[in-house]
C-alpha cells in the first residue's frame, strides 16, 4: 500500500507539474504596422521603412512556452518579410520569415500572421526585415523572459534595458547596395546618434541609474553590416546570455557583437555618483584595408543625483582593427553547464563539412563599370559557389511540392581545390577559378536527426575579413576558433566539448577558422549565410534542408494558406502537382 501511495503520489505530483506548465503559457498577440516614415537622425529628414511608427521598432516581450502570434500589415512601399532571428521554429519552418527561401515577400497593401511557439530558449533575440537593406530600419528586440515562477540562473536584477545597436544612412535605402563600401553616415544607439554628430548633440540615449542597484542590459546589434565594440566608462560587466543561451558568467569590461547577435550582461551601478558614457565603435576586420578614423557613437549612464553640469568620464575604446580584443572575447564566452536548457555536445558526427568561405569575383558585364578588383564585381563564394536567390517561388514551396528548376541539391563538402587559404597568389588556372565562384542556387540535404560538423575556414582570395554566418532554426556548439588554415589534426585536439557556447550567430575570424555543430532535428528549408547585408547581393549563403523525420510530428507540415503569393498561377500552389519545372 505504501508503495501505491508513492506512485500515486508521484502521478499527481507530474499531472500538477504539468497543468503548471500549460498555465503558464500564454498566446501573446502583436500588430506591426510597416509604413514609410519621416525621421530627422542627423541633420536631414529621410523616408524610411518602420514598424509602429519608431527606430528601433517595438521590443516583443514574451516567455519560453507562449505562442507569439504577431500580424504584420505592409502600408510600405516596399516588399516586406520579418524574420525571427534565432527563434527555432519547431515545426513552424513557414513562420521564419525568410525572403524567396521560406516564404515570398509581403507585397505593399498585404499583410500576414506570423504564429509560432518559443520553446526551448531564453534571453535576447530580434525580429528584423529579412528583404536586403531594411533591416537598416525595420527591425526590434525580442525579449523571451522565462516561464512564470521560474528564476533566472543569475540575481534577479532591478531592471531590465534593451539597447539596440544601428547603422545609419542619410540616404535612400534601395541604394545602398550600389555603395562600393559598407560606410554608413553615422551609428545609432535606441535610435539616437549622440553628441559625436552634427544636430544630435542634444539628443543622446541616456540610461538612469541608483546607485548600487544591478541592470540587466539586453543588447541587439541590428547594426546592417558592422561588428561593434561596446564599453562603458569605468565600469564592468558580467556577460550571462549570448544569443539568447546562458552562458557561464564573463566578467568584462569591453565586448564585441556582430551583425545579429546579441548579448545579456549584467551591469552593476557601483562607481561614484556622477555621469559615464557608454559607447560603440566598429570593429574594422579586413586586413590590409586601410583603417578610417571613426568616432564613437555614445549614450550616457546618468547615476541618480549627478549634477546636471558633471562631465561625462569617457571609456577607453579599442582600436577599430583590434583584432586580438575581439577574438578574445569571442573565444572566452562559454556555456551554462546545467543551466536552463542547457544540453551536452554530441560526440557522434553524421556530416561533416569544410566550407571555404570569403569574397570572389563575379565577370563585369560589357559596357559596365564595376568596382571590385581587375574591374570585376564582387561575388560571394561558399566552397566556390555563389548563391543566387530564387526570383518566382520560395525554395522550401519548391521542395515541398517538388517543384524542380529552382534549386540543385548539390552543394558540395568541401572545396573544389585544396590551397593555403590564407595567403592566395593568383598563379593558375585553378587559382583563377577559385577567384571566379559558378553561380549557383544549390543546397545541401541532410537527413532528419543527423549530426553535422562544419569547419568554416576563412579565405584570403579578395581580402580576409570577419564574416559573421548565421543559420536559421539552430543554435550550434562553437567548437573552437583559431587563426591560419585549420589542421584537422592538431586543431581538433583543442575543440572544447565540455562546455561551447551555442550561437545562431558567430564571426569566422578574419583569415581564421571556427568549428560549428549542431542536430538536424527541425525539417525544412534553413538559410545559413553571412548576416552581413552588403554581403547578400553577393550571395556569401547556403541553405540546408533537413528531411523529414519518420512521423508526422517530425515531418514538415502543410504551409499555411494565407502564405503570400509571388505569383498567381494556381498549378504552383497545388499540392497535387509534382514535378513542375520552372527553370526556363
Amino acid at each position: 500500500m505504501p508503495r501505491l501511495h508513492h506512485y500515486l503520489s508521484n502521478q499527481a505530483f507530474l499531472v500538477l507539474l504539468l497543468f503548471s506548465s500549460i498555465a503558464s503559457a500564454a498566446v501573446v498577440e502583436h500588430v506591426l504596422h510597416v509604413k514609410d516614415v519621416v525621421v530627422k537622425p542627423l541633420c536631414k529628414e529621410q523616408i524610411i521603412p518602420a514598424a509602429n511608427g519608431s527606430l528601433p521598432g517595438p521590443t516583443i516581450n514574451v516567455r519560453e512556452g507562449d505562442t507569439l502570434v504577431v500580424n504584420v500589415i505592409n502600408n510600405s512601399t516596399y516588399n516586406v518579410t520579418i524574420h525571427w532571428h534565432g527563434v527555432f521554429q519547431l515545426k513552424s519552418v513557414w513562420m521564419d520569415g525568410a525572403n524567396m527561401i521560406t516564404q515570398c515577400p509581403i507585397q505593399p497593401g498585404y499583410n500576414f500572421t506570423y504564429q509560432f511557439d518559443i520553446t526551448g530558449q531564453e534571453g535576447t533575440l530580434l525580429w528584423h526585415a529579412h528583404v536586403v537593406n531594411l533591416r537598416a530600419t525595420l527591425h526590434g528586440a525580442l525579449v523571451i523572459r522565462p516561464r512564470s515562477g521560474r528564476p533566472y540562473p543569475f540575481p534577479k536584477p532591478y531592471k531590465e534595458v534593451p539597447i539596440v545597436f544601428q547603422q545609419w544612412w542619410d540616404t535612400d535605402v534601395r541604394l545602398l547596395q550600389l555603395r562600393p563600401a559598407p560606410v554608413s553616415d553615422a551609428y545609432l544607439i535606441n535610435g539616437l546618434a549622440g553628441d559625436s554628430y552634427p544636430c544630435s548633440e542634444n539628443r543622446m540615449f541616456n540610461l538612469k541609474v541608483v546607485q548600487g542597484k544591478t541592470y540587466l542590459l539586453r543588447i541587439v546589434n541590428a547594426a546592417l553590416n558592422t561588428h561593434l565594440f561596446f564599453k562603458i566608462a569605468n565600469h564592468n560587466v558580467t556577460v550571462v546570455a549570448v544569443d539568447a543561451v546562458y552562458s557561464t558568467p564573463y566578467l568584462t569590461d569591453v565586448m564585441i557583437l556582430t551583425p545579429g547577435q546579441t548579448v545579456d550582461a549584467l551591469l552593476t551601478a557601483d562607481q561614484a555618483i556622477g555621469k559615464y558614457y557608454m559607447a560603440t565603435l566598429p570593429y574594422i576586420s579586413a586586413i590590409g584595408i586601410p583603417t578610417p578614423d571613426i568616432k564613437p557613437t555614445r549614450g550616457l549612464i546618468v547615476y541618480q543625483g549627478a549634477m546636471s553640469s558633471s562631465s561625462p568620464a569617457e571609456p577607453l575604446m579599442p582600436v577599430p582593427n583590434d583584432m586580438s580584443t575581439a577574438h578574445r572575447f569571442s573565444s572566452n564566452i562559454t556555456s551554462l553547464v546545467g543551466g536552463p536548457h542547457w544540453t551536452p555536445v554530441p560526440r557522434h558526427v553524421d556530416e561533416k563539412m569544410f566550407i571555404t568561405m570569403g569574397l570572389g569575383l563575379d565577370p563585369c558585364p560589357a559596357g559596365t563599370k564595376c568596382i571590385g578588383p581587375l574591374g570585376q564585381r564582387y561575388a560571394g563564394s561558399l566552397n566556390n559557389r555563389t548563391f543566387m536567390i530564387p526570383e518566382r517561388i520560395s525554395m522550401q514551396e519548391a521542395y515541398f511540392y517538388n517543384i524542380s528548376g529552382i534549386y540543385t541539391d548539390d552543394f558540395p563538402n568541401q572545396p573544389p581545390l585544396k590551397f593555403d587559404y590564407t595567403k592566395f597568389e593568383q598563379r593558375t588556372n585553378n587559382d583563377m577559378k577559385m577567384m571566379f565562384p559558378e553561380r549557383k542556387t544549390s543546397v545541401k540535404k541532410i537527413r532528419f536527426n543527423s549530426t553535422v560538423e562544419i569547419v568554416l575556414q576563412n579565405t584570403a582570395i579578395i581580402s580576409p575579413e570577419s564574416h559573421p554566418m548565421h543559420l536559421h532554426g539552430f543554435n550550434f556548439y562553437v567548437l573552437g576558433y583559431g587563426f591560419g588554415n585549420y589542421d584537422p589534426i592538431r586543431d581538433a585536439r583543442k575543440l572544447n566539448l565540455f562546455n561551447p557556447q551555442m550561437h545562431n550567430t558567430v564571426g569566422v575570424p578574419p583569415g581564421g577558422w571556427v568549428v560549428l555543430r549542431f542536430i538536424a532535428n527541425n525539417p525544412g528549408v534553413w538559410l545559413f549565410h553571412c548576416h552581413m547585408d552588403a554581403h547578400l547581393p553577393y550571395g556569401i549563403m547556403s541553405a540546408f534542408i533537413v528531411q523529414n523525420g519518420p512521423t508526422p510530428e517530425t515531418s514538415l507540415p502543410s504551409p499555411p494558406s494565407n502564405l503570400p503569393q509571388c505569383t498567381r498561377d494556381p498549378t504552383i500552389y497545388d499540392s497535387r502537382t509534382t514535378n513542375i519545372d520552372l527553370s526556363y
